[in-house]
């Protein structure tokens, strides 16, 4: 595909639920792969570097300690992750900075239904971030199929409808629009 005529998917399911005095994000998203090759997508660095907002500083598919640099543009900034679980292919979950994430994979057909929750300290961060994996996962469905569009990280996801799924996912999770 044509970088410039990317263009986002439907909308995701999403809820928001309570978590230990926080939040979760749930994004739920139907990919046309089994959850071996989702997995990867999710766990190799060079795959990473095609599709999510950050770079792995190693293969997110075994415990221990990393690096996750989220890129904007020309900068890099590098946080702290841990990965709590991996239990290929059906869960992965890992710390990012102060967040949690936790994906997992069931299968479902000959794809994979893959669940992601990600903790947010404020429910108002739910629809920025459910923007954000929004166009991510949407990315990665393109490497997936073998028509890799290229990342869209930081402050250039605005030019593919980053603020139009922010408002269209905070509708659904609130009802109404976030104040401008």
């Amino acid at each position: 595909m044509d970088r410039d005529s990317f263009r986002p998917g439907p909308l995701a399911e999403v809820s928001r639920v309570p978590a230990d005095g926080e939040w979760d994000l749930m994004f739920v998203r139907d990919l046309r792969h089994p959850p071996e090759k989702v997995w990867a997508a999710l766990t190799e660095p060079d795959q990473l570097a095609q599709w999510a907002p950050f770079l792995a500083s190693r293969d997110l598919g075994a415990p221990g300690d990393a690096t996750l640099s989220t890129v904007n543009g020309d900068e890099t900034f590098d946080q702290p992750a841990t990965v709590l679980r991996a239990e290929r292919p059906t869960l992965l979950e890992y710390t990012w900075g102060d967040g949690l994430l936790r994906w997992e994979l069931t299968p479902s057909g000959s794809g994979t239904r893959l669940t992601l929750r990600h903790r947010v300290e404020k429910p108002d961060l739910a629809p920025m971030m459910a923007a954000g994996w929004h166009l991510c996962l949407d990315v990665a469905g393109h490497l997936l199929d073998g028509d890799p569009v290229g990342p869209i990280r930081g402050a250039e996801a605005m030019d593919f409808g980053w603020t139009e799924l922010r408002d269209a996912y905070a509708e659904r999770l609130d009802g109404e629009p976030p104040a401008r």
